[in-house]
């Protein structure tokens, strides 16, 4: 039996900008998991089970190399492409392909399922290729899972930036610049899976960041989930009809995120905070622009609170529910903001930063990832 798992994430700064090639954010994955365990198969039928799917499971045959589904329609799209893209890997090291049983749990959602937005499509993606590279035995690093979890979540979603997977990959702080997803889905057509994997891929760059010590990372939850692609697509209707606004947008959100980036370089909080309050205003100026309601009457609230107790706060990830997040001086009243947040029905997450250690599968070591 295997078991790998994948943290969930949020971001700290330069949501929707992140989605252009070459932009930057900054997220840092948390230490909420999705795990995925594998078991070896003495029948010709393997089984996807998983608990974040209201124990659905689905059934699969081998048909030579290919795996064939018996459902059509079903919610494990990121896994089954997952699995696809990770065997592909596999049998470019001449890996013969096995029948398993594949148990999925999530630890990204609520009790009764609602979503936080924690990434969890892309952290049961990395955990799927992890758990898969382990049972394969494939000599890969983070670089390379990393690749393959973003071909794979890319298959399925056809856009994003596909920063989710980077910290669900790397753990712990990261700044990440989208790469070339336009140039991806040409090479994928035209090479061979190991070929693209070694390629380094345009505009891509993931650094790992190191937080002041005297930060304090608070999230706050509204309870009411929000859907990204659909915020997303409103973006990208303003986008086309207000190009130059855009563009501005872009270009501040860029130079933020670089000072943001040299304020964890110099161990500075300040001016953490003050580039987190300057990308709220740049969201909030793109919501207002575009029509689309990225800082809620809760989030604002939420931010409203964290910056009377001396916090730096902001709406996470796309916006229109789901968190916020506050930068604040472990050693400030942060407590008055948690039962501040309480009187509002703003639920604090009670969750840490999780970091990943640089080790390497092989063929011949066979470590945790």
């Amino acid at each position: 039996m295997i078991t790998e798992k994948a943290p969930g994430k949020l971001y700290i700064a330069g949501e929707y900008a992140v989605v252009e090639n070459g932009y930057p954010a900054i997220l840092v994955a948390l230490d909420q998991f999705v795990t995925c365990t594998i078991t070896e198969s003495a029948r010709e039928v393997g089984q996807i089970i998983s608990k974040q799917y209201a124990n659905n499971q689905l059934s699969w045959r081998r048909l030579g190399d290919r795996m064939v589904v018996d459902k059509r329609d079903n919610p494990f799209s990121y896994i089954l492409s997952a699995i696809k893209v990770t065997e592909e890997y596999a049998r470019s090291f001449e890996r013969e392909l096995r029948i398993y049983d594949m148990h999925i749990d999530s630890q990204l959602d609520s009790a009764n399922g609602r979503k936080y937005g924690l990434g969890s499509s892309a952290a049961v993606t990395v955990a799927t290729v992890k758990a898969l590279c382990h049972f394969y035995h494939l000599p890969v690093t983070k670089d390379e899972i990393f690749k393959l979890a973003a071909i794979a979540h890319f298959a399925v979603q056809g856009n994003g930036s596909l920063g989710d997977v980077a910290a669900s990959v790397y753990g712990g702080w990261i700044s990440y610049h989208s790469f070339d997803r336009q140039w991806l889905a040409q090479q994928r057509k035209y090479l061979n899976l190991k070929e693209l994997i070694d390629l380094p891929w345009p505009d891509l760059k993931i650094e790992p960041l190191v937080a002041p010590k005297d930060l304090e990372l608070l999230i706050g939850w509204t309870g009411k989930p929000a859907s990204t692609s659909q915020l997303v697509d409103k973006i990208s209707l303003f986008k086309a009809r207000q190009q130059d606004e855009y563009h501005r947008f872009l270009d501040d959100s860029k130079a933020c995120i670089q000072r943001m980036v040299d304020g964890f370089h110099h161990q500075d909080l300040e001016v953490i905070k003050r580039e987190i309050r300057y990308n709220r205003n740049l969201l909030k100026r793109l919501g207002a622009n575009s029509g689309v309601d990225i800082e809620t009457p809760v989030l604002n609230r939420l931010c409203q609170i964290a910056e009377k107790f001396g916090g730096a706060a902001k709406t996470s990830g796309a916006g229109g529910g789901d968190c916020g997040i506050v930068a604040i001086d472990r050693h400030a009243n942060f407590k008055g903001v948690l039962k501040s947040w309480a009187k509002e029905k703003i639920e604090r997450l009670p969750l840490s930063v999780h970091f990943i250690d640089d080790i390497k599968y092989s063929v011949q070591q066979h470590l945790p990832l």
